[in-house]
């Protein structure tokens, strides 16, 4: 295989993801308190180099391979989406960007999220889901005047945190959670945090990813029709 053509075949798979990842971003574009994620690429030497690190010996094909464009990473946009106001006294924003709320899944364990459109089941404050929000004390919520009071809020840092799902995350082993026994200064109650998600760069983003791709996509068509041409001429010469 000529070696032009595993650069442009990673940068086609790269750009696949590229795709899969915007048009989730967009996908969730009214999902409260959604975090748009992005990807990056490594350098051409990152691989190269962590293999001989490893002692690995680079023969011809794996120092291409190596050499080639790869995602290095998927990394989440920590930028606090726009808070609207909506009435609703079962409806929290929270003011810190590294904040969120508790909920207990299904499964009985403790997850956390910023979506704070909340609900009434039989007195309990839910998610939309169903799950129990919780209190400080990790216990589930009863509705009544002081409902606001009772919401628990944790700090974290994205680092220690593991995404499930779409808008929910769980903490990483180790990760150091700060509970707060107040939260008077951290909701604003009868708010919603939006999406952070741009429209307008994400489509943007988008084209981008589709151009590359289709760009990637010619140059190997090209040097197919390359390599083809030369299998003919060679051929024709040894008649």
């Amino acid at each position: 295989m000529n070696q032009g053509t595993y650069p442009l075949a990673a940068s086609m798979i790269n750009q696949i993801n590229r795709l899969d990842q915007i048009s989730n971003n967009l996908a969730n574009i009214n999902t409260n308190g959604f975090k748009q994620e992005g990807t990056s690429e490594t350098t051409f030497n990152y691989y190269l180099q962590r293999a001989q690190q490893e002692n690995i010996a680079p023969t011809k094909i794996n120092t291409v391979t190596n050499n080639i464009p790869k995602i290095d990473s998927k990394f989440i946009n920590t930028e606090m989406g726009p808070i609207a106001m909506t009435g609703n006294s079962l409806d929290f924003a929270l003011n810190n960007p590294d904040t969120f709320f508790k909920i207990q899944n299904s499964n009985g364990d403790i997850v956390y999220t910023r979506d704070g459109a909340f609900k009434n089941l039989d007195n309990f404050l839910v998610d939309g889901n169903g799950n129990n929000v919780l209190n400080a004390n990790n216990e589930p919520i009863v509705i009544d005047e002081n409902t606001a009071s009772q919401v628990g809020v944790v700090k974290i840092s994205y680092d220690d945190l593991e995404k499930i799902g779409d808008n929910t995350y769980s903490a990483k082993n180790g990760a150091n959670v700060q509970a707060f026994e107040d939260n008077e200064s951290l909701i604003v109650t009868g708010a919603i945090e939006k999406s952070n998600v741009n429209s307008v760069s994400a489509m943007v983003e988008l084209i981008d990813a589709n151009r590359r791709f289709e760009q990637a996509q010619k140059a190997v068509k090209t040097i197919d029709d390359l390599n083809s041409s030369l299998i003919e001429k060679i051929g024709s010469n040894t008649k």
